[in-house]
Order: C-alpha cells, then sequence, then structure tokens
C-alpha cells in the first residue's frame, strides 16, 4: 500500500506526538510545547494543525484533551502509549522502529 506524502507526514506527526508525551513525567504536555516539539522533529507546524492532530488522537482514543485557560493540553492514554511503543498498531500512525 503506497502511501500520500500528506499521510506519511500526518502519521509521522502523531507518531512524534505520542512519543513526546510518553517521555514526560506526567504523560501530559500542551499544543504550545508540542509544537516546539514537533519543530525540533523537522515538523514545522501552525498552532491550529497541531490542534487538528491532537483532536485526530483523541478521536482515535490515544489522548485525552482538556481546555486550560484556552490550551488544550492533552494526555496519553493506556492505548496511546501502546502505540507509541509499537505495542499496537493504529491506521494513521506510523509504526516505531525496533529499538537497538
Amino acid at each position: 500500500m503506497s502511501l500520500s506524502f500528506f499521510e506519511l507526514e500526518a502519521s509521522d506527526i502523531r507518531l512524534v506526538i505520542l512519543r513526546c508525551m510518553a517521555e514526560d513525567a506526567g504523560y501530559a504536555l500542551n499544543e504550545s510545547i508540542l509544537q516546539s516539539m514537533l519543530e525540533i522533529f523537522g515538523h514545522r507546524l501552525s498552532r491550529d494543525r497541531v490542534r487538528t492532530e491532537l483532536r485526530w488522537l483523541e478521536e482515535q482514543r490515544l489522548v485525552t484533551i482538556e481546555s486550560v485557560a484556552g490550551v488544550l493540553v492533552a494526555k496519553l492514554s493506556g492505548r496511546g502509549l501502546d502505540c507509541s511503543e509499537g505495542r499496537c498498531r493504529v491506521d494513521g500512525v506510523k509504526r516505531p522502529r525496533p529499538k537497538g
């Protein structure tokens, strides 16, 4: 199955978001931090695009989202952690490479 550039990019963006959240002690990050982290990993996105990807992840039950003073704060779910570590597959999220 061949993915378009947009689909490939979106799947990588989603994996980066999940992996960044998995590294946080509380498994939660706000949209501003995620936007900065995505840029470090080569994805320069608008805040609106970050919000769109977070809502997509929420629809897949990979994160939960709370709005705090108008800023989205996403928290990783158990399913999201499993996906970030390659223990489960979700169409639309890039599968991580094996470690080592």
